[in-house]
């Protein structure tokens, strides 16, 4: 198994399957003993700087208190806070801040300036957010999976909707883990070209099966995991309306489709949701629903990561 400390993660493409699998033990570890944990401070001595061009709710919360768990600091930093809004560089950014902290993690509008920060900083970067990657959350998403349905591969999931940032990252996660995933979207919201070459290269190894569609009924079918997103991401309100248009009714993650997907289908939304567009309550709401666990385990397997970027060899 090849040693985490130091890299950097901005797609999850840069971790094997093995890689994933420790990080998924490990979170679950902190998730059974976590008061065990807060009392090791095991990372009393580290400080993380976490940098927001974008809005922030559990991606901001959940990094800021795995920090404190364990003992770390956190730095907050709106882009508009730091002279990047005055024309420094990501480049002399990145080497400044590798003089003050342990690791970044950072939350861009572009995808391309997460990459230059990584390149150009000597501490692990963590893309929080981009526009075509957010490998923290598909972690915590596949702990979920795990946790609830007692293994990864050979499952199916079912993608609806928009192929975003979240949906690339799981293409990657998916192909590496050995899980099918089928992804329903309309023609001109299809996930990005280079995601999905990544997940099919990783599927080659895994025997597993990825690929795009449009409909959504033929997605679900035999799913064991159905996920969706806003259709109206952040950057992409000016395009709600015809957004909306697109993606209604067929893309609607309801009662109807749900019960397409296998009976013991779980249902799994990154959050926040646009409740009425994307997925209606009965669903968010129901008992298939495992939203809230997804969103706790951001906590646990952000930890974890942190523990394996920034440790030289964990134990306890």
């Amino acid at each position: 198994m090849s040693q985490m400390k130091g890299r950097d993660i901005l797609t999850l493409a840069e971790f094997s399957r093995e890689d994933i699998i420790k990080i998924l033990d490990l979170a679950d570890r902190f998730k059974k003993e976590r008061k065990k944990f807060i009392y090791k401070k095991i990372l009393s001595t580290k400080t993380l700087a976490m940098i927001f061009q974008k809005p922030s709710t559990r991606t901001r919360v959940s990094f800021d208190v795995a920090m404190n768990d364990l003992g770390g600091n956190s730095i907050t930093l709106n882009s508009t806070e730091i002279q990047l809004s005055r024309g420094e560089t990501i480049e002399d950014t990145a080497r400044s801040f590798s003089r003050y902290v342990d690791v970044i993690m950072a939350r861009m509008q572009n995808h391309n300036e997460v990459s230059v920060l990584a390149k150009y900083a000597s501490i692990p970067v963590i893309n929080g957010l981009s526009d075509i990657y957010h490998p923290t959350q598909v972690l915590a998403d596949l702990q979920t999976i795990r946790e609830k349905k007692g293994k990864l591969e050979g499952l199916k999931l079912a993608w609806i909707g928009d192929g975003n940032n979240v949906c690339n990252t799981l293409l990657i996660g998916c192909g590496r883990m050995g899980i099918d995933m089928q992804v329903a979207s309309p023609p001109n919201y299809k996930p990005d070209r280079g995601a999905y070459e990544l997940a099919k290269k990783a599927s080659e190894k895994s025997m597993n099966n990825i690929e795009v569609i449009e409909d959504a009924k033929e997605a679900v079918k035999d799913a064991d995991i159905v996920v969706t997103d806003t259709f109206i991401s952040m950057g992409s309100d000016s395009q709600r309306t015809e957004r909306l248009k697109t993606f209604l009714p067929e893309y609607q993650v309801n009662s109807d489709l749900m019960n397409r997907a296998n009976k013991d289908a779980i249902f799994m939304h990154c959050l926040p949701s646009h409740r009425g567009e994307e997925v209606t309550d009965e669903v968010i709401d129901g008992t298939k629903s495992v939203v809230w666990d997804e969103a706790e385990n951001r906590l646990h397997s952000q930890k974890a990561l942190l523990s394996l970027l920034l440790l030289d060899e964990y134990s306890c």
